[in-house]
């Protein structure tokens, strides 16, 4: 079966660049590995820390394990540049292990995508932070992130 067209589609002008970045952290923050995984080509190729997930199944399991561990998990992305089919973020997350432990990840990601707008490779680089609950910034219920809510430069992260 063919894959579905997901616009915005390159070559990115600054503003399908941003489109395509919230769209991404909307399906991130859903936490549907699914839904995730059907953003990315039938066989995307990943590095995601010393993880190398390469096709849809085995970035759903990935997204399945990561989200048994990282509770409450809420993502911002931020355009950080962007050239024909490639675009390149910075990301932060906060999220708590099941003792209670909160952490903010921080990272950049190089995406690129094929002519029908799916990301065929998706290189992240994240570092983990361990903060105090009191230390949270990103508050708003589960689910996408409201747009009345701080971007990562307007937090100062």
């Amino acid at each position: 079966m063919p894959d579905e067209t997901r616009p915005p589609l390159p070559p990115f002008t600054e503003e399908t660049a941003m489109e395509k970045v919230r769209l991404a952290e909307d399906s991130w923050n859903s936490r549907d590995p699914d839904r995730v995984a059907h953003g990315y080509s039938v066989d995307c190729r990943w590095r995601n820390r010393a993880e190398f997930p390469t096709g849809r199944a085995q970035i759903i399991a990935f997204l399945e394990r990561k989200w048994k561990r990282e509770l409450d998990y809420r993502l911002i992305k931020e355009l950080w540049a962007f050239s024909g089919p490639r675009i390149a973020v910075r990301f932060a997350y906060e999220c708590h292990d099941d003792s209670g432990n909160w952490f903010r990840s921080y990272g950049n990601e190089n995406w690129d995508f094929g002519d029908d707008g799916l990301m065929v490779r998706r290189y992240a680089c994240v570092n983990d932070l361990p903060i105090a609950e009191s230390d949270r910034l990103f508050h708003w219920e589960p689910g996408r992130r409201p747009d009345d809510h701080p971007s990562l430069s307007e937090l100062g992260l």
